[in-house]
Parts: C-alpha cells; sequence; structure tokens
C-alpha cells in the first residue's frame, strides 16, 4: 500500500509545473538571480482564508528563491488559485489567471538548485517535471514530511514562518481535478465556473528584508532540516 502511495505521488509530482512540454522543447534556461539577494526575505501571501508568511533564504536555493521574489514584485500571484491540493501532502498554486500574463513567465525557466534544506512540513518549494532545469512560476506548501522528494530534485527556497494553520485550511475539495492546461488557456474563468470554492491569494508582497553582518556565516541547517535518504 504505500508502494502504491509513494508512487502515485511521484507520478504526479513530475508532472507539476509545465505539465504538457516535452523534455526535448524545453525553452531555454536563464537565471532569475540578475542582482544580489538579501540574506532573507519575507512574502505575505494574503489568501481567501488568511494571511501567510513565508520566509525566504537564497543561501538554500538561489534561482528558486530570485524568481520567487521576481514574481511576487511583479504581482504574478495576485489573484492566483490553489488548484491542486493533496491533504496530508501538498497545495499548490502559480498559474495566473490570465492567460497571457503566464504565457509571458511559463517558459522563462531556470536552472535547478541542489536541495539543501528536506521538504518537511511548512517548507516551500517550486514545482519542476522530470526534465532539468523546468521550474518557472508554480510552487507548493507541504502540509507533511516530504522527505521523498528530496532525492528527485525538488529543493525548498523558504518555508512558512507564520499562518501555517491558514495553510491547513485551503480547501482540498477538488483534489486534483482543475487540469492545468485549460487553466494556462483559460485561466480563472475556467475555474471560476468549475471550481468556485478554489481558495486563492488575493496579494503577494515583499514585507522585510534582512541583512546580517558578512562576517556572520550561515547558520548551520538543523539535524531535522538536512535532505536524507528516504526510509525504504
Amino acid at each position: 500500500m504505500m508502494r502504491h502511495i509513494a508512487w502515485t505521488v511521484m507520478v504526479g509530482l513530475t508532472m507539476l509545473a509545465g505539465c504538457a512540454a516535452d523534455p526535448q522543447d524545453t525553452p531555454p534556461v536563464r537565471s532569475a538571480a540578475p542582482r544580489p539577494l538579501p540574506e532573507t526575505f519575507q512574502v505575505k501571501l494574503v489568501t481567501s482564508k488568511g494571511e501567510i508568511v513565508i520566509e525566504v533564504t537564497p543561501d538554500w536555493a538561489p534561482e528558486g528563491a530570485a524568481r520567487f521574489r521576481e514574481l511576487v514584485e511583479e504581482h504574478f500571484y495576485d489573484d492566483c488559485r490553489f488548484f491542486r491540493v493533496l491533504p496530508n501532502f501538498m497545495a499548490q498554486v502559480g498559474i495566473n489567471g490570465d492567460p497571457q500574463v503566464h504565457a509571458k513567465w511559463d517558459t522563462k525557466t531556470i536552472p535547478d538548485d541542489p536541495v539543501i534544506r528536506s521538504n518537511r512540513r511548512g517548507m516551500v518549494t517550486f514545482a519542476k517535471t522530470g526534465a532539468p532545469n523546468s521550474r518557472s512560476t508554480q510552487f507548493f506548501i507541504n502540509f507533511s514530511g516530504n522527505t521523498s522528494l528530496d532525492g528527485q530534485g525538488f529543493s525548498p527556497f523558504g518555508k512558512v514562518v507564520s499562518g501555517m494553520d491558514v495553510v491547513d485550511k485551503i480547501t482540498a475539495e477538488y483534489r486534483e481535478r482543475p487540469q492545468q492546461q485549460r487553466i494556462q488557456a483559460e485561466g480563472n474563468a475556467y475555474l471560476a465556473k468549475d471550481f468556485p470554492n478554489l481558495d486563492y491569494i488575493k496579494t503577494a508582497t515583499i514585507i522585510s528584508d534582512t541583512t546580517k553582518p558578512s562576517k556572520v556565516k550561515t547558520e548551520e541547517a538543523a539535524p531535522e532540516d538536512k535532505p536524507r535518504a528516504a526510509d525504504g
């Protein structure tokens, strides 16, 4: 039974962002980090269920952190639906409700980051396909300890530091029923019509930057946050 669940999770996540893309058609990859980033920064998501604060640590995943900040600054995530929510697994968001806006970003994939932190409860990670360098706009928040994702290259770039109780309330009514290709083609009009109860991000804004003195070394990861081999 556990093997069946693990296989279902693995197959589902390898089809997350850009699931329609053929690996041979992967667009050119560009770095999302054109300028230095603060040591940490916080992003507040005002959602239909309440407020969530994500603390991003670029040292964990520099490319992912830079892309997330870039998209927040462009207000890309405003009015985005949590279109894929699986209890005890994760809540996924990141397809813009305007197909023209989403099309501008969906092909701007970024290089992979090594996995420095583990996909434990509250960690925030970009979705990707099974192809290298396939991350673009979609991210998910882990409901539980999904350490099996570490070995598949899912690299957390931040963690929820406030509002995890809000994350737990995001509706899972529709599970995986919303079709990503239709969201990309029809936008929020499709979701509002067929899945009216989806929770969503009202606004996403940067609320703080923190730069520590350069002489201070990056804090060592707590043992429970470091990736480890999945249990056999």
